[in-house]
């Protein structure tokens, strides 16, 4: 395989850490960024000419423009774009305030969008690459306790179907993956918690909400394989719209296949009656 140039939002560890890795080790050039500036600097230090890394906070426009506008004078290229930065979040819908919700919005959804934009010149002057949009199995069945983190992934994949349709004539591609639990930290330090707590909600949200720390570090998901049928899609000629990740997100998503599906039949004299 030829060697592709790669750029990964959010490396510093998880999927993210276990993609750069994968994609380095198979011979491609890695573009990475992480939050912290020294960070940065220990990673080009480290890979010198095989790879390259910027400070990025998805959350700030003028770094984001800034970003691309130097990747597109120092390489002159992206083969394939990685929006994985983002974090998750619990809470019932009620618990979270609008500033929370905001927050996760802000990075998951808005960030990931004016990223991707600001690579669009690039990606339509080639006529060629491969966006790969890091979603979740949260982001087609949305469960109690998660619906922020769930809503913020939603509005990514409506955004992701619609971009898809517009640049695959350019010869552009581009892939929703949809992870289920992998044994990374997402529900460790980073991950974010509602500050306001309801009780009618414990047996519902709050429940959600123990079980996604309790099993952190012991998800069954392994990152590195993650990472390798992630680098497979880029290979074919015709990669999905949707990947689901390990067998929970197919679990998941053929749940919700079925769940409207069922709804379809069930009411469907009731839905096709709403006409003239």
């Amino acid at each position: 395989m030829a060697q592709q140039l790669w750029f990964i939002t959010g490396i510093s560890s998880g999927l993210g850490k276990a993609m750069a890795e994968t994609f380095l080790a198979a011979g491609h050039f890695v573009i990475g960024t992480f939050r912290k500036p020294e960070q940065v600097t220990a990673f080009n230090e480290q890979h010198k000419e095989a790879a390259f890394s910027y400070q990025l906070d998805l959350t700030n426009p003028d770094q984001i423009q800034a970003v691309a506008q130097s990747v597109t004078d120092r390489f002159g290229r992206i083969d394939v774009l990685v929006n994985n930065a983002g974090f998750g979040f619990a809470g019932a819908i009620e618990e979270a305030s609008d500033a929370e919700l905001r927050v996760v919005f802000e990075t998951n959804f808005f960030g990931t969008v004016a990223l991707t934009k600001a690579f669009l010149p690039l990606f339509r002057q080639q006529r060629s690459g491969h966006i790969i949009q890091l979603s979740s199995h949260s982001g087609m069945k949305a469960p109690a306790g998660f619906g922020v983190y769930s809503a913020s992934k939603f509005a990514l994949e409506g955004i992701s179907e619609a971009l898809a349709a517009e640049l695959a004539p350019l010869g552009i591609k581009l892939t929703i993956v949809e992870p289920g639990p992998f044994r990374t930290d997402f529900a460790g330090a980073g991950f974010g918690q509602a500050e306001n707590h309801i009780a009618d909600y414990d047996a519902t949200a709050g429940a959600f909400r123990n079980r996604m720390v309790q099993v952190n570090g012991q998800q069954e998901g392994d990152p590195q394989k993650a990472a390798e049928a992630i680098l497979h899609i880029t290979t074919i000629e015709n990669p999905p719209l949707r990947l689901p990740l390990g067998k929970i997100a197919v679990g998941t998503l053929g749940a919700k296949i079925a769940s409207v599906q069922q709804d379809v039949d069930t009411w469907r004299s009731v839905a096709e009656g709403a006409t003239f």
